[in-house]
């Protein structure tokens, strides 16, 4: 990097692409409201969300391969282009059936291919010493949909009906479809005739290893919020989804925003701790939840969590491989959500529709707190804290 500026013309074209493919995205969160009027119950709704995620975790190999060795551009293009087609096909759903699993496999292809390629592009043009700052910043372009998203999703199904979320989210496709044109790779370093690192040695690689166990960990106890906040407002009663999702946007943006600076500063793991324990409290907070209020802060203590996690832990792997993998490194960092949604879908349903949401949210809470103990300690031991 020439200099530290994080807001030069292609982070911020990439910021924008982003932002727009990140809103059509969750447009869908209250998706399960749909299939709940289809006929689902929360185990078949589970298991429609841990489609997107299947088919994302097994497309992650080729994508990393593919940003490596052809580049970032050229994945957003291709993962743009499916993802309009997906939005389109959700159009022709009216029953849970064939056509439901097609449209959610496409759309967990395409949403892998984005998330890995529009993060890693804007990972090659942040200052090192700005990583996790940059990070950050960026991030906002997929916590500020977290907020719009479901709100707009409500407000069109409420006013117009579901073709037009379908119909928006393309829109919004189509438009950092043709924004991504714009978009040049950034130069990388590259040792001769050497080939990109394979994801299964990028995989085993000891430093990271900590990093895999915390991120999956985490990924999975999302799912908790975003699957199953809105089939938790509409049987309960209770608040609602966009009033969460608002509140947990807020939280976010006030951290990345006005104090994504701290972890550089301080430390990423002085600052990732606090930040996971904000959402351990949340997951609590949801589970005793009894009043529109409760359902708000647990969404502002989760986004604290997310705030600050998400850039610490994906800092954390850019800064332990090399140029020539990180395109792969990240597409299995980011390959973590969509492995969390695939197993925390299926999971998380057969809990609600057995035992309860209490049992779901409490259980989330006991799990990530357990698993940060475990990372502390064996981070700790794989690469040892400067004093």
């Amino acid at each position: 990097m020439q200099n530290d500026r994080i807001f030069t013309r292609p982070f911020v074209l990439c910021f924008v692409a982003h932002g727009l493919q990140a809103i059509a995205f969750n447009l869908f969160l209250p998706f399960p409201k749909r299939l709940n009027e289809l006929g689902a119950n929360d185990v078949v709704i589970g298991a429609a969300a841990s489609l997107t995620g299947l088919a994302a975790v097994l497309a992650r190999p080729s994508i990393g391969r593919a940003m490596d060795a052809a580049g970032r551009r050229a994945v957003i293009l291709v993962g743009g282009a499916l993802h309009v087609a997906a939005t389109l096909l959700y159009l022709g759903i009216d029953s849970v059936g064939a056509l439901l699993a097609a449209t959610r496999l496409l759309h967990g292809i395409a949403e892998a291919m984005l998330f890995s390629a529009l993060f890693t592009f804007a990972a090659d043009y942040v200052p090192a010493r700005k990583r996790t700052q940059g990070l950050a910043l960026f991030g906002v372009s997929g916590m500020l949909p977290i907020g719009i998203g479901p709100t707009l999703a409500n407000w069109l199904v409420a006013n117009v009906g579901w073709p037009s979320v379908f119909v928006t989210a393309a829109s919004l496709a189509a438009i950092s479809l043709a924004l991504s044109f714009s978009l040049r790779d950034a130069p990388r370093e590259r040792v001769a005739s050497a080939a990109p690192p394979s994801m299964s040695s990028v995989l085993r690689r000891r430093e990271l290893v900590p990093i895999w166990f915390l991120g999956a960990t985490f990924a999975t106890v999302l799912t908790a919020f975003f699957v199953f906040v809105p089939r938790f407002a509409q049987d309960t009663g209770i608040g609602s989804d966009a009033a969460f999702f608002q509140m947990y946007m807020l939280a976010a943006l006030i951290l990345r925003i006005a104090f994504g600076w701290v972890p550089d500063r301080i430390g990423p793991h002085r600052a990732l701790t606090p930040a996971l324990l904000a959402l351990v409290v949340g997951l609590v907070v949801m589970a005793r939840a009894n009043a529109p209020h409760d359902v708000a802060l647990a969404g502002f203590l989760c986004g604290l969590g997310h705030g600050y996690a998400f850039p610490i832990l994906s800092g954390m792997v850019v800064n332990r491989v090399g140029d020539d993998a990180r395109g792969t490194a990240l597409a299995i960092f980011t390959g973590l959500f969509d492995l969390g949604m695939l197993v925390g879908s299926s999971a998380f349903g057969a809990i609600v529709e057995w035992t309860s949401f209490t049992a779901l949210y409490g259980l989330g809470a006991v799990v990530l707190a357990g698993a940060l103990a475990v990372f502390s300690r064996w981070d700790a031991r794989v690469v040892p804290r400067r004093r």
